[in-house]
């Protein structure tokens, strides 16, 4: 049975900050692929074209030989709900063990997602912390171990896992908002989705 691991979200655009949680899932737990999925139609904010989010996360992942990135969602019609998303990928890679890498304040949401309760034991949840209102380790599985607690009740047991990583305070949503006021971007993105975002102009007045 091979380990895979689903890393999925909006990617708009993927930073630095996701590949090193990408990355200390890799070393930290025996998985032998991360597969990179861009939503389509994420459930509760807009998102840029998928052709140009799909790009960047190719661009970004190129050089890693673990990671690999799936257009699962590209066909998909209305919502694009996680359960969907492991549903198509388990019939392209049948006998897999199954992780979600997701982060600790989307986690906190997982009883409230769509047939979330269904969808908590069938992977194990790799869950990144983050530094949201001086939030330490101690925190974080405090409040996985709540989200653990409210899915006991309904009878659905689930499998945690907290990765150790630096805390980096950097989101897709800082990015576009430093981009769209003219400031630099450097450093917070790999060079080759920089250039993309400028050759594309993506989170400008004029952008496709």
């Amino acid at each position: 049975m091979q380990h895979l691991a689903i890393f999925g979200g909006t990617f708009d655009p993927i930073h630095w900050g996701h590949l090193l949680i990408a990355e200390a899932a890799l070393q930290q737990i025996p998985i032998e692929k991360v597969i990179w999925v861009p939503s389509l139609n994420p459930p509760h904010k807009k998102a840029s074209a998928f052709r140009h989010r799909l790009a960047m996360l190719q661009l970004a992942t190129q050089d890693n030989p673990a990671f690999t990135v799936s257009s699962v969602e590209k066909n998909r019609s209305g919502v694009s709900y996680a359960i969907n998303t492991l549903t198509d990928l388990s019939v392209c890679f049948p006998n897999t063990h199954w992780y979600w890498i997701v982060g600790l304040d989307t986690f906190q949401t997982l009883p409230r997602w769509y047939r979330g309760q269904e969808l908590a034991p069938m992977c194990d949840w790799l869950i990144a912390p983050r530094l949201v209102g001086g939030e330490n380790i101690a925190q974080s599985e405090l409040i996985c171990k709540q989200v653990k607690q409210q899915l006991k009740k309904q009878s659905n047991t689930i499998h945690w896992h907290l990765l150790h990583i630096p805390l980096v305070g950097v989101s897709s949503s800082l990015i576009r908002k430093l981009y769209r006021v003219g400031k630099s971007i450097r450093y917070l993105v790999p060079e080759d989705v920089r250039s993309y975002i400028a050759d594309h102009k993506l989170y400008s007045e004029d952008s496709e």
